[in-house]
């Protein structure tokens, strides 16, 4: 297996604070990696260290074959870095922002502007690719931002944050860019607190807290290390509760939420425990407010993660 992205025991300090602590990762080319963790976890300061514009204190980073410390250069030219904030100019048009671009990456007129308008077209962008970018949405703004990025087709794109203040259409369009680019080949390292965002753009996920790795694999293998389904019954007076505990109390024992009136019992069988319980409720003669089958989500284990971490 290729890997685009390799770390290895990466280790960053900035006085008493460790924003990498021994930080490991490893990316297969190709892919769509998603790097999750709350503020000041050390996501931005990853990919800093991986483009070269920061030096880790110990520990080494390959990108595309190249090592950031004695083959910086390469590793530049192999990568394209997308920040939080817009790079593009808003008073110039779409395709004089990728051209300009293009002939600061070292292309001709003629190459940067034949560049410029594969990526317009690439991007959905060819209509608006002669108005000024000022009066564009946010959602078309952050899709030439990454089509910047994208000038001399890089080994590995890094996004940081990509669709931080869009709204869900802007969102979703940025989502249709990334996966593009993955499938053209392009490695994608993707920095995101939006646990939905990984959950439908990333192949595997890496989980940071406080510079370290706190768990890894893919989102489904994530979920898993909550354990299994649980059924969840809203019931319409809390006077029922204690019955509906007793009814749906099968294989596990349920949790019972006074507040917001609910009973919650895993189901490592998954619907068909939603259908015993439906069965258990109807011949206990109780019909419930609501009845649902909850699958875990990244919010859940990235919620468990942090918590056993800042425990």
């Amino acid at each position: 297996m290729t890997y685009s992205l390799i770390a290895e025991r990466l280790t960053k300090r900035y006085g008493d604070v460790a924003a990498l602590d021994e930080f490991d990762l490893a990316v297969r080319a190709g892919s769509i990696h998603g790097l999750l963790g709350p503020n000041g976890a050390g996501k931005s300061t990853v990919v800093r260290a991986f483009s070269t514009l920061i030096d880790v204190d110990s520990g080494s980073a390959t990108v595309a074959g190249h090592d950031t410390r004695t083959a910086p250069a390469s590793v530049r030219r192999s990568i394209g870095l997308i920040g939080q904030s817009p790079a593009v100019d808003e008073i110039l048009g779409g395709r004089q922002n990728l051209m300009m671009f293009g002939r600061l990456f070292g292309l001709g007129r003629d190459a940067a502007r034949s560049r410029a308008d594969e990526l317009l077209d690439r991007f959905g962008l060819t209509e608006a690719g002669s108005r000024p970018v000022s009066g564009y949405s946010g959602g078309m703004r952050r899709r030439l931002d990454i089509a910047a990025g994208l000038i001399l087709t890089p080994a590995v794109l890094f996004l940081d944050e990509p669709t931080t203040g869009l709204d869900p259409r802007g969102r979703s369009e940025v989502w249709a860019t990334i996966r593009q680019i993955a499938e053209a080949g392009t490695t994608v390292l993707l920095t995101t607190q939006y646990l939905d965002e990984a959950d439908q753009l990333a192949d595997t996920i890496t989980v940071m807290n406080a510079g370290r790795v706190v768990a890894s694999g893919t989102p489904d293998e994530l979920k898993r290390q909550l354990g299994a389904d649980r059924v969840v019954v809203t019931v319409k007076d809390a006077a029922d509760i204690d019955r509906v505990a007793a009814s749906v109390r099968i294989d596990r024992e349920p949790v019972i939420d006074l507040a917001s009136l609910t009973v919650t019992v895993e189901s490592p069988a998954g619907a068909a425990g939603l259908l015993r319980a439906v069965r258990a409720l109807d011949a206990a003669g109780i019909e419930p407010e609501d009845l649902a089958l909850r699958r875990p989500t990244l919010d859940d284990v990235f919620l468990s993660l942090t918590r056993k971490e800042n425990a």
